[in-house]
């Protein structure tokens, strides 16, 4: 039973069980999420290890800023194409729990896609992540006077919440952090899990006070808060 100073406490049931694990709007999924907040680091192809194999590379990872110039590149590698104007970044990340916000749009018909590079009509989903709050071998744990705050619903940018998996007790999810994931088998593992229809009713009112600013106030979510926030 999740507390009461809590949306899901008066959102019941928030999570639902769905066997299709089709990757629809409120799925559960795992996939890996990169640490937004870190520093960019730029993998550099040096050349072949020897002139005549393709199969190994001389690279080197270093800093990365916007407006750095890309140092010469050495004897092509066929594994790593470096065309004009594009750059390998390495970004740190985990295995996260993730929930899709949205499933990418219609596919778009195969004439318009003839001709095109793959990246101007690949299919995505977006996807929002989950953080553990719980302290453990790898992590401090999140302030509890914070995670208090999260769960009676005061940022628009967080969402306090409690899994149907197997993993900590509490979670966080980060609607600010957002990201496109390919809508293919290889990119995600879906889970049976899925948000009920009233719990993906007050995610959609969530997701419009974080890119608005405001809540609506004859909304379900902004009827919770306000009585979560008079709470002591």
């Amino acid at each position: 039973m999740p507390p009461e100073d809590s949306v899901q406490f008066a959102v019941d049931p928030w999570w639902t069980r769905d066997d299709r694990q089709s990757p629809d709007r409120g799925r559960l999924l795992i996939s890996f999420v990169p640490y937004p907040e870190q520093e960019p680091r730029r993998l550099v192809v040096e050349g072949r290890a020897e002139p005549r194999e393709h199969e190994r590379a001389r690279f080197r990872v270093e800093p990365f800023r916007i407006g750095d110039r890309l140092p010469p590149a050495g004897l092509p590698v066929a594994g790593l194409p470096q065309p004009a104007g594009e750059e390998y970044l390495v970004y740190r990340g985990k295995f996260r729990p993730v929930v899709v916000v949205s499933e990418g749009g219609p596919d778009i018909p195969g004439g318009l896609r003839t001709g095109g590079a793959r990246w101007q009509t690949a299919p995505t989903l977006l996807v929002a992540p989950y953080y553990g709050v719980d302290p453990d071998g790898t992590r401090g744990g999140w302030r509890p006077e914070f995670v208090r705050r999260i769960r009676r619903a005061e940022y628009p940018q967080y969402v306090w919440d409690a899994l149907p998996i197997r993993g900590p007790k509490e979670s966080v999810l980060r609607l600010d952090h957002a990201f496109p994931v390919a809508r293919n088998p290889a990119a995600f593992r879906a889970t049976e899990h899925r948000l009920s229809s009233d719990g993906l009713g007050v995610l959609d009112e969530w997701l419009t006070w974080l890119v608005r600013g405001t809540l609506e106030a004859n909304s379900l979510l902004a009827y919770i808060r306000t009585q979560l926030l008079a709470m002591p």
